[in-house]
């Protein structure tokens, strides 16, 4: 028991370093967003280039990005997009969050079927 209490501990305190550290970093606004998609049944993978603000459909789902966020003056690096994901023929949503391009499990879509992560932000 007390192990389990000390790792989270160890966990919570590095999870606030590395928060205070993003928050420190200035972050520049996209016009839009790659991300790629993974029907884990049939294998199929599809990029999906987005522009903020739209709704797009892969499969039965539809992702709505918000924004994406990049560290200022490298927009090839590690992008932050704001995604809303629902699923036809089911109510609410399946993923309402960011997710770092540089760190997809640590807030990813849990679906049975489909992955979705984001690969860039787009600036043109």
């Amino acid at each position: 028991m007390i192990r389990r209490a000390a790792h989270v501990a160890v966990l919570a305190i590095a999870l606030q370093s590395t928060g205070i550290a993003a928050a420190q970093q200035e972050t520049e606004s996209a016009q839009g967003a790659v991300l790629r998609g993974l029907d884990k049944f049939s294998g199929q993978v599809v990029d999906i280039q987005m522009q903020a603000g739209r709704t797009v459909r892969f499969a039965r789902l539809s992702i709505t990005l918000t924004e994406c966020r990049y560290p200022s003056g490298n927009p090839s690096s590690n992008a932050y997009a704001g995604l809303q994901i629902t699923e036809a023929g089911k109510d609410g949503v399946v993923f309402s969050g960011w997710m770092i391009a540089s760190a997809p499990a640590l807030n990813a879509m849990e679906h049975p079927r489909y992955d979705v992560w984001v690969m860039r932000c787009t600036t043109s």
